[in-house]
Parts: C-alpha cells; structure tokens; sequence
C-alpha cells in the first residue's frame, strides 16, 4: 500500500507543475519556465542529497551517456512546456504517452531486444491511437502538436539510455546531473530572453522545481516497497489530475477523439508493460526507477 500511495502520488503532482508551467507561459519565454524547471531541481535535489544522501554525491560512471540523456531530457522538456503553452495539458500528454511505445519500437536497434508480433502489435495500435489524437489532413496540425509528439518521441530516447544508466549510477545522481546540464545548457540563452519576474512568479518558477524533485523522490521511495513493473501502470494515474486542472484552471477538456486516442495508447502502453513483465520471468531492476523521470 506504501508502494502505491508513493508512486501515484508522484504521478498525481506532476500535472501541478505542468499547470503553473501552462499559467506563467502567458507572460514569460518558455526557454525561461524551462531553466527555472532546471534550476530549482539542482536546488532542491542538491540540499537533499547533501543532507539525507551525501553518498550518493560521486561521480557518474558513463559521463559521455549521462550528458547526451540530459541533452534529451532538457530538450523533451522544452518541447513539452512549448505544447502546454498552446494546447491542452490532456492533449500534449495524451501524445507524451507515446513515449514507451517509442521504447519498444526502437529496443531492437538501441538495446538489441527482440520484439515478437504480439509487442509489434500493440506498438502498431498505439501509434494509430496517436494519429487519432493529431488527425492529419482531418484538422489543421499546428507547431505545438508536432512539438508534444516530439516530446513523447524524444522522451522515448531518454528512457533508452536510462535503461542503459539504470545498473551504473545512482538515481538521484542522475536526476542531479540532468538538472545541472539543462540549468548550464538553457542558461546560455537566456540573456535573450529573460524577464525580470514578479514575486509570485519566483514562487511559482522554485514550485516547479520543488515538484519535479519531490516527485522523483517519492518514486524512488516507492520501489522500496514494491517492483517497477507492478508500478508502472499507475504512471497512467496522471492523466486524472492533468484532465481536472485543465478543466478547473483553464476550461479546457479533451475532445472525443482524444478521449478514443488516449484509451488505445494507454491499452497499448499497459499491454507492452504486461508483456515485457512476463517475458522477462519477473520484475526488471529496482534501479529502473530512473526512468520514471517526467519532463
């Protein structure tokens, strides 16, 4: 039950930050929102490292791989605050949910799994649930769709090379690491972009940061009580929260067909997961946690 409350949890808080990303894009650079994403994650995962796991502060074993996921990572992420910033929060993360599907679609050339046509299927099903959510030739695409199936593609690369991180480093390392090369990598434009904020917008820019961090911290926390694969589909609960703060804070709710789109990525998603579990003879390593990591 620990396990549970944990992990759902952290899902259910992420589409609070999402949602104070999506308010503060009316009035500042989402390349701003983003480094303030960055920044208060190295804050508040540095304080809390320092104070509760200082040994974990070592040095990465594969920098070369840590510096191209935190290129992914902050990438996915700046694309994912861009689509908010246009659309829906249900509707970029109906197609963020692209994202395992991607996963086992590219596992044969990446991590050298094989694929059997039951996988293929259902990776099949999954992205014509992502054609229903876009609609191309039947509604106009606009940059800002493109943009959250971007991210969902290049959050699908992100959790290859986590997969490939996950018997290596630590995982708050990696999530330290990741905010230090966003916060270094984004802070390089941010001359041109930069507003000077209000008081209530730092509050809301450090929120953002605090969440991402508490939020990874619970799921860490989690697989202390319970493997990654039983949890796994609870990564789905974010959805709930997400459709309840885009209808009460901003008056927006899915159509129809994004409604169907959801349900058939999330089937497909959920069936890959079943799968994956039962081809494997058990659960996969509790250091897979890493890529519960959300943009």
């Amino acid at each position: 039950m620990k396990a549970i409350i944990l992990n759902a949890s952290a899902w259910m808080i992420v589409p609070v930050m999402d949602a104070f990303a999506k308010y503060l894009s009316s009035s500042m650079d989402v390349l701003q929102i983003t480094w303030a994403r960055y920044f208060f994650t190295v804050v508040f995962t540095l304080s809390l490292m320092l104070i509760f796991y200082r040994q974990s502060l070592v040095w990465t074993k594969k920098p070369a791989l840590q510096l191209i996921r935190g290129l992914i990572f902050v990438f996915s992420t700046y694309l994912f605050f861009y689509a908010i910033s246009e659309i829906s929060l249900p509707k970029a993360l109906t197609l963020a949910f692209v994202a395992p599907i991607c996963v086992t679609a590219l596992s044969p050339f990446f991590l050298n799994e094989k694929v059997g046509v039951k996988r293929w299927t259902a990776v099949s099903l999954g992205f014509v649930g992502t054609l229903i959510v876009i609609r191309p030739g039947f509604i106009e695409l606009n940059l800002a769709t493109l943009a959250a199936l971007g991210n969902g593609i290049c959050y699908g690369f992100y959790l290859i090379i986590t997969r490939k991180l996950s018997t290596s480093d630590n995982p708050l390392l990696t999530l330290l690491l990741s905010g230090l090369i966003g916060t270094v990598i984004i802070s390089l434009f941010m001359p041109s972009v930069w507003v000077n904020p209000t008081t209530n917008q730092w509050i809301l820019m450090a929120l953002i940061g605090l969440i991402a961090s508490v939020a990874h911290l619970f799921l860490i926390l989690s697989l202390k009580y319970a493997d990654a694969s039983k949890l796994a589909p609870l990564g789905y609960t974010e959805i709930i929260t997400n459709i309840l703060i885009s209808y009460y804070f901003f008056h927006e709710l899915p159509d129809n067909w994004t409604y169907l789109g959801l349900f058939i990525i999330v089937l497909s998603g959920l069936y890959i997961t079943r799968r994956e579990y039962i081809l494997r003879g058990g659960p996969p390593p509790r250091a897979h946690v890493q890529s519960m990591d959300k943009p």
